[in-house]
């Protein structure tokens, strides 16, 4: 039988459940109703949606946020350890109910969400971390508490940008969000917004009026359409908010907890019909053909998962496995812009190569570009430059880059299909068809005064001949002949390549960052 506690501790446990009371009520009973009228919930209860039942471990419990009339309120901001399918977990959430999720400004240490204590504890022990979004930023009630202003300039950003080097870095948009709390969704290696709710920007609709006089919806300003199909800021949407949370849980399925691993292989698994390879894709580069489908069948069933998908649509990049282990997969989709790299899809692609060369991910590249977007728009917009850039970032991989020419590969475009990783390897396809620029335009570019000089009568009959004349000088199997790449293959056997090649990379010893 227990000994009976010394009575000095029944205030000091009394004085602990009342604070803890008021910790558990985040921003009372009122706000907190109003979230749940909107569909948002509370930063705890969003986190125990998310994580492992019974495996939160709450770090700042404590912490209050000042109020007008000194009573005490809960934090603006959860934070703590948890796991998510059994892995550990740095985990922080806004409350918007209390203050809006303001930063904790008024702190003399943030708890996280720009910077702070979780941010730390995450990179520290090497583990994924996971940020539930919805706070507006700044305060000024908050900032009042200080007493002084503070210099924007003076603030540390450690270590946000330190912890995208070494463990994944997850985000979703759960609601209103504002200044450095819109910028932190960005900041991450894949990022989720809620239709329903989830919207952000640098200064929301108040701001928008004081500044410009415009008065502006929140989601005209700153929803899924602005900022997942046209700035690219978010990666994905998703209806509402256990959506959200149940794509953090699948895309963290595919990452290593650090960069000294690499992601888990899954001992079961099924393989799609390759048979429908050949019905999915035509040899002719005048039919287009459905570029997901075709990653669908090439992954193992039901694995493949979209990432951006409303964003740079000329090229589709995603997770998946292939027998188990993870892949990237990119493909160029002839349904937009012909499969032109524009800026977004260039921006895209760039990202996404980041991600899988970060985790050791080993990227399938389904190749069918004509180039570079064309033509004064893009020429505006800095097409090269942001070109240049998914050049560099597929070159500079130190994971393989299986190119599978389906078809098209021509100029620039195509030299950021692929890499000159010795790993790296080039599987083409019958229909495959490269070189500088597409024949019928090159002829035109080269023979501009020949073509000219003649009748227009004559000038279809001389097009044609000179046509000829270089197909036959540009003949893919001349390119295989000389070994300019590595094998051809019937569509059919890709997946089984790829599985081969895959394998032996996941058999490597890791290389890459420190861990």
């Amino acid at each position: 039988m227990a000994s009976a506690p010394h009575p000095d501790w029944t205030p000091l446990l009394e004085e602990l459940e009342k604070r803890r009371v008021v910790a558990m009520a985040s921003g009372g009973p009122e706000r907190v109703a109003r979230e749940h009228k909107n569909g948002r919930s509370t930063a705890r209860e969003r986190i125990l949606k998310l994580v492992d039942e019974g495996t939160f471990l709450e770090v700042g419990t404590f912490v209050t946020t000042p109020t007008k009339d000194g009573s005490l309120l809960g934090s603006t901001y959860v934070c703590g350890l948890c796991e998510i399918d059994g892995r550990p977990v740095a985990i922080g959430a806004e409350d918007y109910s209390v203050e809006g999720g303001g930063t904790g400004v008024h702190l003399p240490r943030y708890k996280g969400g720009w910077t702070g204590f979780i941010e730390d504890f995450a990179l520290g022990y090497r583990i994924p971390l996971v940020l539930l979004i919805n706070g507006v930023g700044g305060s000024v009630i908050l900032q009042e508490a200080i007493g002084y202003p503070e210099l924007q300039a003076a603030k540390s950003t450690y270590p946000m940008f330190d912890l995208m080097d070494y463990v994944p870095v997850l985000t979703a948009v759960l609601g209103p969000t504002a200044g450095s709390s819109a910028a932190r969704a960005h900041l991450s290696h894949f990022s989720v917004m809620a239709k329903d709710n989830g919207c952000l920007f640098a200064g929301g609709p108040p701001v928008v009026k004081q500044a410009l006089g415009l008065d502006i919806d929140k989601f005209a300003l700153g929803g899924v359409d602005v900022h997942v199909r046209t700035s690219g800021i978010i990666d994905n949407q998703v209806a509402n908010e256990d959506e959200a949370l149940a794509t953090l849980r699948r895309v963290f399925a595919y990452l290593p907890d650090n960069v000294g691993q690499r992601p888990a292989a899954l001992s079961k698994w099924s393989a799609n019909d390759q048979e429908e390879i050949l019905a999915i894709v035509s040899p002719s580069a005048r039919r287009v053909y459905d570029a997901q489908a075709l990653l669908r069948c090439i992954a193992d069933t039901d694995s493949f998962f979209e990432i951006a998908p409303d964003y740079g649509r000329s090229v589709r990049t995603g997770l998946s496995r292939i027998e188990g282990h993870v892949v990237g997969l990119i493909a160029s989709d002839n349904r937009f812009l012909a499969g032109s790299l524009d800026v977004a899809s260039s921006l895209k692609q760039m990202k996404f190569v980041d991600l899988c060369d970060r985790f050791h991910i080993p990227i399938a590249y389904f190749a069918d570009v004509p180039g570079f977007l064309v033509g004064p728009k893009a020429e505006e917009a800095g097409v090269l430059k942001f070109g240049a850039m998914a050049l560099r970032a597929i070159q500079k991989a130190k994971v393989p880059v299986y190119t599978v020419q389906v078809r098209r590969s021509y100029g620039l475009g195509g030299v950021a299909t692929g890499s000159a990783n010795p790993m790296s390897l080039r599987l083409c396809w019958p229909s495959a068809a490269w070189g500088d620029m597409p024949i019928e335009g090159g002829v035109e570019a080269a023979f501009r005064a020949e073509l000219s000089a003649v009748s227009p009568e004559e000038r279809p009959a001389l097009k044609e001949k000179l046509t000829k004349r270089f197909e036959a000088q540009t003949s893919v199997w001349r390119a295989i002949e000389n070994f300019s790449a590595e094998e051809m293959i019937d569509p059919r056997q890709t997946r089984g390549h790829l599985a081969r090649l895959v394998k032996l990379f996941y058999a490597r010893p890791i290389a890459g960052p420190a861990s």
